[in-house]
């Protein structure tokens, strides 16, 4: 008898991936979506193709990470699958004819557009290849990376300055919106497993220059030697379900478990960081409250644990020093702002690096700008009008068309009731009326015609019969 099937993928106790939601807590439908698009896409070369990749393996998990450009697709295509599919970002790469790399960051669906020329870039291989210990792609990217922005606000700038006060806050909030918002209070520890790092150099030339790094965060224990740290992950590795037999350390030529606890010259004394010739842990320590299950106490245990001392309610604290090291994933960018404008890549431009208005100038262009938006509007308003005139136009039409059917059906009602008023040489019942076929027919009759075709019909279908017979 064959095996009975078990599901094990849509059903309780299932090993499912675990999702985003289930993480973090806070994934939902309101957090930002972006699209990592190539402009052009045959004309950017490999290079800046797989920069664009590696930037979208940055913004997962919140970003089309499968997605196909075109040659034939524009930049209106992609705004206008903007609404219905809820993307918030798009960051925009091309390559100018003169060889320049270029990195827009437009908000939908009413901009602003930020302009920044890639002056250097790194691809993320180029990054592992230049690290003796290279972090995989694991579970990093299931949650979204933690945003740190270093010197984007500058003490001594103002309205006045070469890059204005404004500019440096509405760059600040549009690179913040690219990520859902964390809550220290309710989003885990575990869930943080990458950090964007965005640096600006400090410059007084006027210059908005943008570092772009990209790291994943590791922890180990702090405290214990390495032959007990070894000996920790193997009992986690035994616990789980996948083990591995590669991670245990080998004693076969131990004769006790005290010769690979106990180290150092001659073998005396505890080996710990410091005597195991192993450099000092120089990362960051931090305190961290193991996740554990805990048990629900009736109320007369909680009454006993709160009336418990406090020294021996802190000594059951699962905490546990961990420090805190950063592997750089990549991909390395240097950006450097060229302008911001209104609207998605079409607007008014609000701030540029190498020109620089006058007041009569700009006045002049609101000007412009304001005629343009009247005229626009008018062109709206116009089109509207034309699509209620001719949706107008349709129902009359529709209308008019159904009081021809009832007419007609009424007329078709006359005659199936008071037939006797027509003459049939008047009537015409099939709609023929003008047609000559009724005349030809009528003349073969008249003329005795009719009856010869009869009788070559009659003599066709004896012959049919006689030759199915045979």
């Amino acid at each position: 008898m064959a095996k009975r099937r078990s599901k094990k993928r849509t059903h309780v106790g299932a090993n499912n991936p675990v999702t985003p939601a289930a993480v973090n807590g806070h994934a939902n439908s309101k957090d930002p979506k972006s699209m990592v698009i190539r402009i052009g896409a045959g004309e950017v070369g490999a290079s800046v193709s797989q920069l664009a990749t590696d930037v979208r393996r940055v913004m997962e998990p919140g970003t089309a990470s499968r997605l196909k450009e075109r040659k034939a697709n524009r930049l209106r295509d992609y705004v206008t699958m903007c609404g219905p599919l809820g993307v918030t970002h798009l960051l925009l790469f091309s390559r100018s004819e003169s060889g320049n790399v270029n990195l827009r960051l437009a908000i939908a669906p009413r901009g602003p557009t930020f302009h920044f020329r890639v002056e250097k870039y790194s691809l993320t291989k180029d990054v592992k290849r230049a690290q003796r210990h290279p972090k995989g792609g694991g579970k990093e990217y299931i949650t979204p990376p933690l945003l740190v922005m270093n010197n984007f606000s500058s003490p001594s700038a103002d309205a006045n300055s070469k890059v204005p006060k404004h500019l440096e806050s509405l760059t600040t909030t549009a690179f913040q919106s690219l990520f859902p918002p964390i809550n220290p209070q309710t989003t885990p520890l575990k869930s943080i497993r990458r950090v964007l790092l965005l640096n600006r150099e400090q410059s007084d030339d006027g210059t908005f220059i943008i570092n772009f790094r990209h790291y994943a965060i590791t922890t180990k224990a702090v405290g214990l030697s390495k032959p007990l740290r070894r000996l920790n992950a193997a009992e986690k590795m035994l616990k789980s379900k996948k083990g591995k037999k590669g991670g245990l350390p080998n004693l076969g030529k131990l004769k006790d478990i005290s010769e690979f606890m106990i180290g150092g010259e001659d073998g005396e004394g505890y080996m710990t960081d410091g005597t195991s010739g192993s450099e000092p842990d120089t990362d960051a320590e931090v305190e961290v409250l193991e996740t554990a299950t805990k048990k629900v106490h009736s109320g007369k245990s909680r009454a006993a644990e709160h009336d418990s001392d406090e020294e021996e309610a802190g000594a059951h604290d699962n905490v546990e020093r961990r420090a805190v090291k950063l592997v750089e994933l990549g991909p390395r960018m240097r950006l450097r702002m060229t302008k911001v404008e209104e609207g998605i890549c079409a607007g008014k431009v609000l701030w540029h690096e190498y020109v620089q208005k006058t007041k009569e100038e700009i006045r002049e262009l609101e000007k412009r700008w304001e005629q343009r938006k009247k005229e626009k509007e008018a062109r709206k308003k116009q089109q509207k009008e034309n699509v209620e005139k001719k949706r107008k136009a349709k129902a009359s039409n529709k209308k008019a068309g159904e009081d021809m059917e009832d007419k007609n059906d009424d007329e078709m009602d006359v005659d199936e009731y008071d037939s006797d008023l027509y003459e049939d040489e008047g009537f015409d019942s099939e709609g023929l009326e003008g047609d000559a076929e009724e005349q030809v027919n009528a003349r073969m009759e008249e003329g005795g015609e009719w009856e010869d075709e009869e009788e070559e019909i009659a003599e066709g279908r004896s012959s049919k019969k006689k030759s199915l017979r045979r």
